[in-house]
C-alpha cells in the first residue's frame, strides 16, 4: 500500500515538475487525500522515529525557544516540538495541510502557517533557535535544492541549530526515484551558508525494508548575520 501511495504521489510531482510548477503538487495531493491520511505516503499520524530518538538522546528541552518546522505535513513533529517545551511555527506550502494540522491540534499551542518557503515572512530570517527540516529536501528536484539549504540556513539564528533528517545515499549511487537520497556533498552546502556541523548520523533506519539515513546538526555560529555566510 505505502508503495501505491508513493507512485501516485511520483505521478503528481511528475507532472507539476513537468509544467514547471515543482511545488504545487503538495497541495494537490493533500486536497485529493480530502481528509484521508492513507492518502498522504509520509504520514504516520506520529512524531517522526529519528527525530524522537534525537531528542531524547541529547535530553532536548525547549525552554520557551523558538522552533521552526518546516514542510511541517500534518503536525506531528511540530506537536512533539512544542510539547518538549520549544514556541513553535510550523509551516507547510499546501493550505489544505494546514487547515489539517488545526483540525487534528484544534488546541495546539503551534502556530500552523501556510507559506511557501521562497516568500517566507521576512521576520523569520533568523529568528529561530531550533529549525527542523525532515523529508522535505529529498522531494524537491536538484535544481532546486540549493537556494531551498540557502533559505533553510537563513531562518537560524545565531547560535541557533539546525536538524536535518533525510534518505542518504552515496555519489556512486543511482538516484532512484522520488524521494531522491542525497549526498553529504550536497549537504555539505548548508556549512557554505554559515552554519558548522556539529555531528552527522548515517545508519539504517527501522522501516521494513531497512531505509539509509543521514541525520544531521547544525549550529548556525554566533557572528554570521545573513544565510550566505557574509
Amino acid at each position: 500500500m505505502t508503495e501505491i501511495r508513493r507512485a501516485l504521489a511520483r505521478d503528481t510531482a511528475q507532472r507539476h515538475l513537468e509544467s514547471g510548477d515543482p511545488v504545487g503538487w503538495f497541495e494537490e495531493l493533500y486536497a485529493q487525500a480530502k481528509g484521508d491520511s492513507c492518502a498522504i505516503p509520509w504520514a504516520d499520524l506520529t512524531p517522526n522515529a529519528n527525530l524522537v530518538a534525537w531528542l531524547d538522546a541529547h535530553a532536548v528541552s525547549g525552554d520557551g525557544k523558538a522552533a521552526l518546522v518546516v514542510g511541517c505535513g500534518l503536525g506531528d513533529d511540530a506537536e512533539e516540538l512544542q510539547r518538549r517545551g520549544f514556541d513553535t511555527t510550523a509551516f507547510d506550502v499546501s493550505p489544505t495541510a494546514i487547515n489539517w494540522c488545526r483540525k487534528r491540534f484544534p488546541q495546539s499551542h503551534v502556530r500552523y502557517i501556510a507559506a511557501d518557503l521562497f516568500q517566507a515572512p521576512p521576520e523569520w530570517e533568523r529568528g529561530f533557535d531550533f529549525v527542523l527540516e525532515s523529508y522535505t529536501l529529498q522531494v524537491l528536484p536538484p535544481n532546486l535544492r540549493r537556494e531551498t539549504m540557502t533559505r533553510i540556513a537563513g531562518f537560524v539564528a545565531p547560535g541557533g541549530v539546525l536538524l536535518v533528517i533525510a534518505r542518504g545515499r552515496e555519489p556512486s549511487d543511482p538516484e532512484g526515484n522520488m524521494p531522491w537520497p542525497l549526498t553529504r556533498h550536497e549537504l555539505n552546502h548548508f556549512k557554505e551558508c554559515g552554519l558548522e556541523e556539529v555531528s552527522f548520523d548515517d545508519y539504517l533506519d527501522q522501516e521494513m525494508p531497512p531505509v539509509r539515513r543521514f541525520r544531521v546538526t547544525y549550529q548556525k555560529k554566533a557572528n554570521v548575520s545573513r544565510a550566505d555566510g557574509t
